[in-house]
Order: C-alpha cells, then structure tokens, then sequence
C-alpha cells in the first residue's frame, strides 16, 4: 500500500496493521494512549476486554483518574495558571511531594503535559492555552476507559499474565539509543533484548513500533517474524528542519497484509508531535 493524499499519522499506519480477530488487546507501553483511543471497539461485542500499561506510575494515576473520576479532576483543573514558575513548582512537587492525593497528582501531572513543549514534561511550553478546552476530551476518555483494565507493571510480567492464544499485543517501547528521553521510566539496553526473548515465546500475536535501527532488526529478525520499514516526519522537528525523515520498523509475528476500520479519534494531549508517514511499505526482513 503506498502513501497517497497527503501526511498520515503513524498511528493509522499502526492500526491498518492490526490483525482482524482477538479476543484480548494489550497495550503495553501505554504513553498517550494513542493507538487505544482510536482502535476498533469490537472485541467488547465478543466479551474481550483491554488492558493498557505503563510504567510510569504518574500516568497510570492520571488514567484511573480520568476513568473513575473525572468530574474532582476537572475541579482541580479548573483554576490552574498557565506560568513558568507554577510550571516548575509542578516539577518539583511532583519528584518531591510522594504522599499527594490521587487527584491532586493526577491533575499536577495533567498540567505537566498540556503546559510543556511538545508534551514533553522538561521545558515549559510558553504558549497560550486554556485548561477549560481539555474538559470536553476528559469526559470523552472517561467514558472510553470504562471498560479497559489499567495496569503499573514490568513488560515481562504484564506479557506472562495476559498471553493466550487469542491475545494481540502493541507495543511501543522507548526506542534504541533513547532511553534517557523517557522521563521516569528505567529502560535500558538489556531490555530491548530482553523484550525480544519474551515475545519470541509468546502463544498471543504482536505488533511492535520502533525506530529503525540495524540493533532492532538482528533482534528480531527470526522465522515467523516479519519486519517492515516506513519513513516519518515529526511535527516538532519540521519547525526547524523542514524534510527531515526518519525510519520507523514495525515489527509482527503475523501477515500484517489486512486492513482495519478506522475510528474516531479521541485526543488526551496534544497532538503537536504525533508522526506522520509518508512512502510505500518496505518488507526488509520476513522470516
């Protein structure tokens, strides 16, 4: 399938991916939820059910938050001040400041992102934005969240519990040679390997998003596995270096031939730096 009509985002390349039939779906490195809050909603019809991970304990709290309670969220949110100095306080509270209550951190934490550059949670954002907009997108994710399972675990223990035959994993770990982008999680070299070993022995299906890199391929490239390549452009970095590309793997154990029905999409954060695809499929290993 070639690229036609304009950018793309990767999420919709990711979800043309996913495999027609399972009964469960785990997304195990959670982040923004992007792919979730635009995946088909048909397993429910089934009795499957969702689960979605993070390490990130602060993430995971905002979810169950946005789930459970939206509208004390919401109050705490009202009255937020878009400032640098209220920025960095937030910073500070939130490493030093372990006993707040769950709301209370959940909507620290939710500042954090909407307030950043890039949603990145390092440098304050320095732009116009009204906390008010974000309320409507709460809701719409509180309901979505209703019936998803949200778990704070290691990969390896999330992969060992879930895994059946009918379930399809996603995954989007941090990237090879990125680690330390990836505020509060602990992520190293020797986990890339390690998630390879544990999805090489899985009963379920996955699909795994990484940056393409000759590391990643050796990892993965086994019987049974095929590995395509796609070229991106990132929001941000089109700001300062227009044309910049970079390559993408996407990673399964299955034909990643068949198409899936694309749903509305639902927006937490910002989506300034979402990637976006361009080219034709490029099949460099199938094993």
């Amino acid at each position: 399938m070639s690229w036609v009509g304009g950018k793309k985002a990767l999420r919709d390349e990711v979800l043309a991916r996913f495999p027609p039939k399972y009964f469960r779906y785990a997304e195990v490195f959670g982040g923004a939820g992007w792919v979730l809050f635009n995946k088909p909603y048909g397993l429910y019809d089934t009795g499957g059910f969702e689960i979605f991970n993070d390490m990130n304990s602060n993430l995971v709290n905002l979810y169950q938050c946005v789930r459970d309670q939206p509208e004390p969220l919401i109050r705490e949110l009202e009255y937020t001040l878009n400032s640098r100095e209220d920025f960095n306080r937030i910073r500070r509270d939130l490493v030093h400041k372990t006993n707040l209550p769950d709301i209370k951190r959940a909507a620290l934490y939710y500042q954090l992102i909407k307030q950043s550059y890039g949603s990145g949670l390092k440098s304050f954002g320095a732009v116009p934005h009204s906390m008010w907009a974000s309320f409507p997108m709460i809701h719409l994710a509180s309901e979505r969240l209703q019936r998803v399972v949200i778990e704070n675990r290691d990969f390896e223990a999330l992969i060992k519990t879930y895994d059946r035959p009918d379930t399809f994993f996603y995954l989007d770990p941090p990237y090879f040679s990125t680690e330390n982008y990836y505020k509060g999680v602990n992520f190293g070299r020797e986990d890339h390997a390690r998630l390879a070993g544990v999805l090489e022995g899985i009963e379920g299906l996955f699909l795994l998003s990484y940056n393409d890199c000759q590391e990643i391929v050796d990892l993965y490239s086994r019987p049974g596995i095929t590995i395509e390549s796609l070229s991106r452009l990132n929001n941000l970095m089109q700001r300062y270096d227009g044309g910049c590309e970079f390559a993408e793997l996407l990673i399964a154990n299955y034909d990643m031939s068949a198409s899936a029905k694309q749903y509305e999409q639902i927006v937490l954060f910002d989506d300034s730096d979402i990637t976006r695809t361009q080219q034709e499929r490029k099949i460099i290993y199938h094993g």
